[in-house]
Formats: C-alpha cells, sequence, structure tokens
C-alpha cells in the first residue's frame, strides 16, 4: 500500500476509521486551528521495501538481514541472514513482551528473552496475532494441506505459537486468494475446509481479531495484551466483494495523471508535505492515460476500483476492532499503531507462460471448480475469485505520490509509510493539528523498542530500534539517533539527519549513489552528489560499515545463468 492510499494520507479512497485513529480534520487550512485529537500521523516512517522483510523487521526490532529474511522466504543457502525464516536467537515482540521481568532485569541485557522472573516491573502480557506470517520460510501456494501441516513448525518453518503468540488465526504463506486462502490455519492445525460463500479473508481477519479482544477480555480485564493484525490487503490478487468495488467504479475514469496531481494537492492541503516539494513525474514505464482507448480506460477504472475497495474492506474491519475496544472498555489505554509494510506494488503478474512465468503457480481452481485464470487479462473483470491480477505499475506509481519508484526499490516510493499512532489516554486534548504531526524520519522497527518501553519491558541493548515513546508523552524533541540503513535486492540508502544517499541497481544504464536533501526535496528530484562529494563519501562509508555489520551480501546472491535475465529489478515485466 502507498504513501497515499489513506484519506488522513491524501487519499481520495474512503477511510474513516483509520482517519478517525489521526483524529483531527485532515483538511488542512488554517495552522492555528485546534482540534480534538487522540492520534498523532509520522509524515517519515520507513518500512524495509517489501513485505517479508518487512514483517521480520517489525517483529524483532532488527534489521532484515539481522532476523533471517535478508530478501525473501526462500533460504538462499547464506545463513543465518538470507535462510528465509527467523532467526531463533533474535526475540520477536511477542517473546520479549509475553515474558514476566522483575528489577534485576531492568538492566538491557541482551538475553532477557529468557528471563523467567516474577513480572515485578513489566511483561505478563497476553500475545495474539491475525494475518499474514509470512516469515517462517516457504509454503508453495499451490502446496497440499497434509505437507503444510507436517513442514509447518519444524526448524525452517517457524510459526506463530513458536515464536511467542498466544492465538494465532491466519496464513503461513505470502499473497494468495482472498476468498480460498492458502496456508490458513488457526494456532497449529490447518484449516482443510472449503470456504463458505460469503468468506472473504480481510473480513475474516477482522473478525477473529474482534473475538479474540471480546474473548480476552471475558477472561482477564486485567492482564495487558498485545496484538498483531497482520493484513494481506492490498496486496495481489485484486479480489474483493463484487458490492464493494460497485461503491469505487467510475472514480477513476479520469486516470492516473490527474489522480496524482489531486493526491499531491491534498497533501500539501493537509500539511504532510510543504508545497515546495514538487510532485515526482509519471514515471517513465508508465505510459499517459490518453494513450488507452475508452474499453481500456474502463477496465483501468475497475482494476483501480478494485484495489481501493480493497482498502475499503479492510479499514470497515479496523472499525469493528476499535469498536469491539470500545465494548470491552480496553480502549482509552490501548496503542494502536497502524502503517504499511512497503510501498505500492509494480509487480505485473505475467500472464502468458513464457520468461517470467512464476505467476502460474498461482492458478488451480475456484472453490466451485473454475479455473482460475492467472494475469491482467482485458477480456476479464478484475476482483472475482476466478481471476488473479494486479493493479500495475501506473495505478502504483499513484499510490506512492509524491514519490518516486515503487516496492522492494529505496527510493521513497518504496518505503515510505503512512503512519498513525492512536493512544486515547495520553494523546487526548485540544492541541494545534500540527503539534500531531512529526516529521522527523523513523523506521518500523523502532515500535519494537517503544512497545517494550509502554509495557514495562527492558529493551534488550543489541536492539537496533529506537523507542519514540517521548514523542507520544509530547516531548516534540525527540529524534532517532542513529541513522537509517537499507538493502535490497542491491539497492541501498542511507538516511543521516536531513541526508539520504540511495543507490538504485540497474541492469544497464547510469547507477551511481544519489545524495538528496530531505528537507528540501524528498521527492529525490535534485540530486546533489556531485554538489557534496564528501558527504557521498562519508555516508557511502557508513552504509559499507553496516552492510559488514548486518550481513548484507553482493547482489544478485548467485550467478545469474548464462542466457538469462535479472527479474528482482524488472516486475513490470512479471
Amino acid at each position: 500500500m502507498g504513501f497515499s492510499d489513506v484519506g488522513c494520507f491524501g487519499s481520495e479512497i474512503p477511510t474513516p476509521n483509520i482517519d478517525a485513529l489521526s483524529e483531527d480534520d485532515c483538511g488542512g487550512g488554517d495552522d492555528d486551528a485546534k482540534s480534538q485529537t487522540k492520534g498523532m500521523r509520522f509524515t517519515q516512517l520507513y518500512n524495509c521495501a517489501r513485505c517479508c522483510p518487512s514483517r521480520a523487521s517489525i517483529l524483532t526490532g532488527m534489521y532484515p538481514h539481522q532476523a533471517g529474511i535478508g530478501h525473501m522466504v526462500y533460504d538462499a543457502g547464506i545463513k543465518p541472514e538470507y535462510q528465509g525464516y527467523l532467526r531463533q536467537d533474535v526475540p520477536t515482540i511477542a517473546e520479549l513482551l509475553k515474558k514476566t521481568y522483575s528489577k534485576a532485569s531492568k538492566t538491557n541485557d541482551t538475553n532477557i528473552a529468557n528471563d523467567e522472573s516474577d513480572g515485578e516491573l513489566g511483561g505478563g502480557y497476553t500475545t495474539y496475532m491475525v494475518g499474514k506470517w509470512h516469515v517462517g520460510g516457504e509454503y508453495p501456494p499451490d502446496a497440499t494441506h497434509d505437507w503444510i501441516q507436517k513442514t509447518m513448525g519444524d526448524e525452517t518453518h517457524p510459526t506463530p505459537s513458536q515464536r511467542g503468540f498466544d492465538e494465532f488465526y491466519g496464513t503461513l504463506g505470502g499473497g494468495g486468494s482472498y476468498f480460498q486462502p492458502p496456508s490458513l490455519v488457526r494456532d497449529d492445525q490447518v484449516i482443510r475446509e472449503v470456504m463458505p460463500e460469503d468468506f472473504y479473508y480481510t473480513d475474516a481477519i477482522n473478525d477473529e481479531a474482534c473475538r479474540m479482544i471480546e474473548s480476552r477480555s471475558k477472561s482477564d480485564k486485567e492482564q495487558p495484551f498485545f496484538m498483531y493484525v497482520a493484513h494481506t490487503a492490498p496486496h495481489w490478487p485484486l479480489h474483493a466483494p463484487k458490492k464493494e468495488i460497485e461503491k469505487h467504479r467510475g472514480k477513476y475514469m479520469k486516470g492516473w495523471d490527474e489522480l496524482r496531481q489531486k493526491r499531491h494537492s491534498r497533501l500539501v492541503e493537509q500539511n504532510l508535505i510543504p508545497p515546495t516539494w514538487g510532485c515526482s513525474p509519471r514515471d517513465e514505464h508508465c505510459p499517459s492515460w490518453d494513450e488507452k482507448d475508452d474499453k481500456t480506460q474502463d477496465w483501468e477504472d475497475a482494476r483501480m476500483a478494485t484495489y481501493a475497495a480493497q482498502i475499503t474492506s479492510m479499514d470497515e474491519g479496523i472499525g469493528r476492532i476499535v469498536d469491539s475496544l470500545r465494548q470491552t472498555g480496553l480502549y482509552e489505554n490501548t496503542v494502536i499503531f497502524f502503517l504499511s509494510d512497503n510501498g505500492g506494488c509494480a509487480e505485473y503478474l505475467k500472464e502468458n507462460g513464457d520468461e517470467g512465468n512464476w505467476p502460474e503457480y498461482y492458478g488451480g481452481l475456484t472453490r466451485d471448480g473454475k479455473k482460475i485464470e492467472v494475469g491482467n487479462l482485458q477480456h476479464l473483470q478484475p476482483g472475482g475469485e476466478d481471476t488473479f491480477m494486479s493493479y500495475d505499475l501506473p495505478w502504483a506509481n499513484a499510490s506512492n505520490t509524491p514519490f518516486r519508484l515503487f516496492k522492494s526499490w529505496v527510493h521513497e516510493g518504496g518505503i515510505a509509510t503512512p503512519f498513525v499512532v492512536h493512544w486515547p489516554a495520553a494523546l487526548s486534548g485540544e492541541v494545534d493539528v500540527n503539534e500531531r504531526m512529526c516529521h522527523s524520519p523513523w523506521i518500523m522497527m523502532d515500535i519494537v523498542a517503544t512497545c517494550c518501553e509502554l509495557g514495562g519491558v527492558p529493551i534488550p541493548s543489541n536492539i537496533e530500534g529506537e523507542s519514540f515513546l517521548p514523542l507520544l508523552r509530547g516531548d516534540s524533541r525527540c529524534r532517532r539517533q542513529s541513522p537509517i540503513f537499507w538493502e535490497h535486492q542491491g539497492n541501498c540508502a542511507v538516511r543521516e539527519g536531513k541526508w539520504k544517499l540511495v543507490y538504485q541497481r540497474c541492469e544497464e544504464g547510469d547507477d551511481e549513489w544519489e545524495l538528496y536533501d530531505m528537507d528540501n526535496d524528498r521527492t529525490e528530484l535534485n540530486n546533489l552528489a556531485f554538489q557534496h562529494k564528501d558527504r557521498v563519501e562519508h555516508m557511502i562509508q557508513l552504509w559499507k560499515e553496516w552492510a559488514e555489520r548486518v550481513g548484507v551480501k553482493p547482489w544478485p546472491l548467485h550467478p545469474i545463468p548464462e542466457g538469462e535475465k535479472d527479474w528482482s529489478n524488472v516486475p513490470w515485466l512479471w
């Protein structure tokens, strides 16, 4: 999901429940305007460029390579950094919070995950997870139920139940059907039955979260709880209930070019970006909307309408979760974090069975025995169970407004996430809207340190994340102290203060490091590398030292066979 895909971050997609978590007028206006707010928006919160590395980082407070998922969830033969599953010696947030800690533990000991003390200071959380795991080894989308049951839980396929979660409902692998999800399990048992006609995975995730909250409130209202709601939406395939899609049909007939300009204007109006940051140009691989004929434009409208329906379905469910917190009396002192695991996705899903044909593994049959047709096939309408489409590069370019590039790159379009923190007990009150907006850089692994501090749990001394709890308690001077680093598929970056150095891996052409002043040019349009050569060399050295420390290996990890292509950084050809 891109930076501007929810209402409180400039989107036209209606997300009233997510917007309510930020609880201000979300419409810009007079800088002196006051509003009642229980939330805070972070405009420079970063992810790790892709789903599973980001999820590994948010679960451990470490960089993805340190957590064992330096690339994806396959075993690349380079242990432990690229083993494709969470390292056993790196505790998860669930493991840190569920244990109890005494005064003797409050020493930032690196082994605190093994502490079994009596909980005098903190911890003792009940832990729940619903949704997409995707940090426990590879689960082929066409794997049988028997294979999944046999494989899950072995040394290379750790499950949520093995990594600190008391209850789990969700999928162990990555993307797949929203109507009959592959690798769907409850705790450590595969769910084998055919899903009922009205089943939709996004609804099931939210309903299960509500059930867990309500069940917990009946058993022990005093015991603290932690819940990780890991949505798949709006990841491909474009699946959504027809009635939800119809709500958005026709809204995108003016195309992606006009959509990007309108989103950019709303971001400025909401004071999320300054007017001096121009919107990045249309991506070089994106055609003009006017080049499309009427029939194609109508089909493109349907694709984006389906994507919007995926987001609004998620938003409605988040509203139900908040209602459950209110009904159980848990709302006021529950901290809610909302964010995305990567930028908008340009992956095409090639359907012709030739080179780059991996999407074909997602074929098969629907619940009633129809063949699933994989790919962006214009003779089909998106959304139904018998289709398997993506929304493609042009709409992803709009999702990432105003930034450049996409998921898997580490330019801002790939790593900038909309981030909202909601905490009624601490953030209530009438304040200037801009006082509830943080413009300094943080990264998603900082959530782990923040949760530890919130829960009275000692923060491990070797954790990479830093707590932003002082910000939530009103200290606007709080800043992240260490630089932030990235590497994914040879795309590299480092953020130090206002400066960002970034490298886009290309098979051909210019692939030099680029330097940007993030205070004045976060849309990365004015490369200052030649004007600040000393700074470039300094930041390259910082990145190299970090890469050595966390175990980054040169990309590609293995030689590309003769006559083959490195497909990793050309998703518009997949």
